[in-house]
């Protein structure tokens, strides 16, 4: 397999002007990808969001409403079908676009016609239909986002891994702003069925963004060599619906922990004959050990999933060396070019945000502060969002004028820093311009961090596996958070409990004596406890998350120290 150009994760960009940096903001590339940034949002809010609202209108259950939510689980594990990306043309259209940019026309085709098919359903008469409908537009929702990083890794270099980020995440939340708001303000007039039909004519405008977009570099499709591999017409059928349907099963498990909803596995196995096992399932995850029950889940995902790529023991069959390679090459790859660092800079990837995914909790700690929901909506949907979206262009700006590495350092630190402003608003109680102050710094520094984070991870990929790759990094980098955050509300409780009982965090009392009256009013009919003692509980909780957020800090540190660009040739 010949070797293909490995991005450096560790250059520094030749010193810019404000105005030079400035100028990367306002290259076509950049601008097109805010273009796709809308693109891959749009679909997605529609789905996972926007169409319970016409599902509950309709008078359908919540019930029923949750198992519509499960249609986005397909995002959890979309690295399994990248190589599929990475390795197939599109007949016709790659010649005519490329590689990446015949990929996102073929996706945002179909993403049109779903839209258009579910705006001509009725939920009450053809929920069937919708259902499967929301999958197929879940799937290739998943499968355009996918491509759409694959473009932006390859367009550009990865001085300007920073800027393409940061206008991906600008288009991807003005998308949500767009799909949570003004389908319900067509529905109100116009109806369900005509907001969603020109929702499908908005996505239809992505097309132009993909035909304005400047292709990529050559594609280097990497070939699976099976000279030698016997050929067997029956029993490579018969092998190949085996093992797909075993990775199907081993793709549910893992989707169904790191979403910490086992509600379609347990219908998997009801259907099967053994409600029993999924009843058993469901109750262990709602379980006071939930967590480690979801985090089981994870690994025997990922266990069935390598049983189903693996080649048979001493045997060579077409489907074994297929999916060992397209599955098992990229990951070979990335840990033959970073040798012993590989372990370190993916476990970077993976608790990176965590202080930012513990927080989990936030409407209720604003509610028990005594704010009104039109405060928090005020200060956290309009004014939250401006700030994210400023430290979003910082993040960007900042890793194009400094470089990526001394960017993420900054990012680190910014997690546990936010966290704490939070525990000041805990002391300040139901204060406006503190929740202000709260709230801009943790969002414009949550923008800013994921931004160095995107720009990172994809500086990890190369040629060839570019998709796979970055899939696989954004699967995992949620991971550690995902299971984690499920342990927020009790951390919580038990510190307030322990505060009221006279344990070890009775001390922090004393420092919410002086709240307003209406902060924590509530706290004995909800927990139990004494407003400070729920204050206290708060506190410890974001001195915790706090405290977790200093391991990305200190992995940045360890990453910048062995980073290196990898040896030239490196590859499997």
């Amino acid at each position: 397999m010949p070797s293909a150009p490995a991005r450096s994760n560790t250059s520094t960009p030749a010193a810019r002007t404000m105005a030079g940096t400035l100028a990367v903001f306002m290259e076509r590339r950049t601008l097109i990808m805010m273009a796709l940034g809308f693109a891959a949002g749009l679909p997605y809010l529609l789905i996972f969001d926007t169409l319970s609202a016409w599902l509950r209108q309709e008078g359908l259950s919540l019930q029923v409403i949750g198992f519509f939510s499960l249609a986005t689980l397909v995002s959890a594990f979309k690295f399994l079908w990248a190589p599929i990306i990475d390795r197939t043309q599109v007949p016709v259209l790659t010649t005519w676009l490329g590689h990446r940019r015949s990929w996102m026309l073929l996706c945002q085709s179909i993403l049109v016609i779903g839209l258009l098919l579910i705006a001509g359903q009725n939920p009450t008469s053809s929920l069937g239909t919708m259902a499967a409908l929301a999958v197929l537009v879940s799937f290739w929702s998943a499968t355009q986002d996918i491509v759409i990083d694959a473009w932006r890794i390859e367009v550009a270099d990865s001085s300007r891994q920073g800027a393409m980020a940061a206008a991906y995440q600008w288009g991807y939340r003005l998308a949500t702003i767009t799909a949570g708001a003004a389908p319900l303000l067509l529905a109100e007039s116009l109806g369900w069925n005509f907001s969603y039909g020109v929702m499908a004519i908005l996505m239809g405008t992505s097309v132009l963004a993909t035909l304005g977009a400047p292709r990529e570099a050559q594609h280097s499709v990497r070939e699976t060599s099976v000279a030698g591999v016997p050929r067997r017409p029956a029993g490579d059928a018969f092998e190949w619906v085996a093992r797909l349907v075993v990775l199907g099963m081993g793709a549910l498990i893992l989707g169904s922990g790191l979403t910490a909803n086992a509600s379609l596995l347990s219908a998997m196995t009801a259907g099967i004959g053994l409600g029993g096992w999924g009843e058993a399932i469901v109750a262990a995850w709602r379980s006071p050990f939930g967590v480690w029950y979801q985090l089981l889940g994870v690994i025997a995902g990922f266990v069935v999933i390598i049983a189903a790529v693996l080649p048979l023991p001493g045997r060579r069959t077409l489907p074994g060396t297929y999916l060992s390679a397209a599955l098992g090459d990229p990951l070979r790859n990335f840990f033959a070019r970073y040798g012993r660092s590989a372990s370190l800079m993916l476990a970077l990837v993976c608790v990176y945000r965590l202080s930012d995914f513990v927080l989990n909790i936030m409407n209720p700690f604003y509610l028990d502060l005594g704010f009104t929901l039109v405060e928090v909506a005020e200060v956290r949907k309009i004014f939250g969002v401006v700030a994210t979206m400023v430290g979003v262009f910082a993040g960007g700006y900042v890793v194009a004028r400094i470089g990526l590495l001394r960017a993420l350092l900054i990012g680190a630190f910014g997690g546990p820093l936010s966290n704490l402003m939070f525990l000041w608003l805990a002391t300040r109680g139901h204060d406006v311009w503190a929740l202000f102050a709260a709230i801009g710094v943790d969002n414009a520094l949550s923008g800013f961090g994921a931004t160095c984070l995107i720009a990172y991870m994809s500086s990890l990929t190369t040629e060839g596996f570019t998709a796979t790759q970055y899939a696989l990094f954004s699967s995992l980098y949620a991971l550690p958070g995902r299971l984690v955050a499920s342990q927020s509300g009790r951390i919580v409780e038990a510190a307030a409990k322990s505060a009221e009982a006279g344990g070890p965090l009775s001390g922090l009392r004393s420092l919410f004596t002086n709240l307003p009256q209406e902060s924590f009013a509530s706290a004995l009919e909800k927990s139990g406890v004494s407003p400070a003692a729920l204050a206290s509980g708060y506190a410890t909780f974001f001195a915790y998350s706090c405290a977790i957020g200093l391991f990305a800090v200190v992995l940045t540190f360890a990453v910048q120290r062995v980073s290196v660009p990898p040896p030239a040739g490196a590859d499997v």
